[in-house]
């Protein structure tokens, strides 16, 4: 477990460079084009790579520090039993989610990588090198996600998740 979390605080920090990285691209890709009209082929695609992949690196991490966004207006005045039973209820659907979208996503990246398929831009990068980023990011997040429907089922703290 303690590997696990040393990946994903790893992930989390690789998605902040992959975000910086993706502004620094854009900022150059429209100081290129506007202010010397010599727009690049590579800083905008570039720059959605590091963006899909640094959202699916984030994911799981986000998850399990209790990042996310969450509307708990009307679960935080239920008691806490109810509120177990709503998280139990929510990582649930979570996990569900995760396996069905990484499951879908890994049968498109393979049928992307299997027929050679590219992006048709200046760049022609392959497209699995993009689609590949939702199996693996939905896979650790399904992961997590298991993580802290056990913590809820065990009655693990509900504030902060499993990480705590």
């Amino acid at each position: 477990m303690i590997a696990f979390y040393a990946l994903l605080r790893a992930l989390a920090g690789t998605a902040a460079i992959l975000f910086v990285l993706a502004g620094c691209m854009l900022t150059y890709e429209v100081t290129a084009r506007y202010l010397f009209v010599a727009p690049t082929i590579w800083a905008a695609e570039l720059s959605q790579l590091c963006l899909i992949w640094g959202s699916m690196f984030g994911m799981p991490w986000l998850l399990k520090t209790n990042q996310h966004i969450a509307v708990d207006a009307l679960t935080v005045r239920l008691s806490r039993t109810a509120q177990r039973i709503c998280r139990i209820l929510a990582m649930s659907a979570i996990v569900l989610f995760s396996a069905l979208v990484a499951w879908k996503g890994g049968e498109i990246f393979l049928d992307s990588f299997e027929r050679g398929r590219t992006t048709g831009s200046m760049l022609d990068l392959p497209t699995w090198v993009a689609e590949l980023a939702i199996p693996v990011g939905f896979t650790l997040v399904l992961a997590q996600a298991l993580i802290e429907l056990a913590a809820a089922v065990r009655g693990g703290d509900l504030e902060s998740g499993a990480a705590s």
